[in-house]
């Protein structure tokens, strides 16, 4: 449930003269300036791929996969899956930027197999105004890949379709899990 101070401000998350999570991430950041070296490279990733995966922070996609900075466009958002935005992103990447496979990655555990569509609802009465997007939540992690399997192929968009592939990501194993596209 959705909870809110009675003036519908949110309640602060520090106390007054303490630093916040974002000066924090500031402050990392002028340290990692201070060591950081232009690679000279572009935004077309070397591996001509995309990846879209879950949002969920115990998944440390580039280590995970072996991946370098410059050897792929990663799009993550709640759940891995494909939505309208994942396929703007993905005809970007695609037709713009030259990637040319996909990959997509659900996980174990995932968040959204505990949400329903009832949470617009919930946003609605606390807002006032429900979102236009939907949830896309799920039960079955597998037939969730699929259909985002299913998204990517039939969309008339992208310029590539021919090498798109899906997992699941086990979060206590670190080991990725092919998922067929037939049912």
């Amino acid at each position: 449930m959705l909870t809110s101070t009675p003036s519908g401000a949110r309640p602060s998350t520090r106390s007054p003269g303490q630093e916040s999570v974002i000066d924090s991430l500031v402050q990392a950041n002028r340290a990692y300036a201070d060591a950081f070296r232009d690679p000279g490279m572009d935004a077309r990733p070397v591996l001509e791929v995309a990846v879209v995966a879950c949002m969920d922070a115990r998944i440390d996609l580039h280590a995970a996969l072996g991946l370098e900075l410059g050897d792929c466009h990663t799009i993550r958002n709640a759940g891995g899956v494909v939505t309208d935005d994942t396929i703007r992103s993905l005809t970007i990447s695609q037709r713009a930027l030259k990637t040319r496979s996909v990959v997509l990655i659900h996980h174990t555990g995932c968040g959204l197999q505990t949400l329903t569509e009832e949470f617009r609802y919930e946003l609605e009465r606390e807002v006032g105004q429900r979102p236009a997007w939907a949830v896309e939540s799920f039960r079955d992690v597998d037939q969730d890949v699929r259909q985002s399997m299913r998204r990517v192929r039939t969309s008339p968009f992208l310029a590539h379709t021919d090498d798109v592939r899906g997992f699941v990501f086990d979060v206590a194993s670190g080991l990725l899990r092919e998922i067929s596209d037939l049912d």
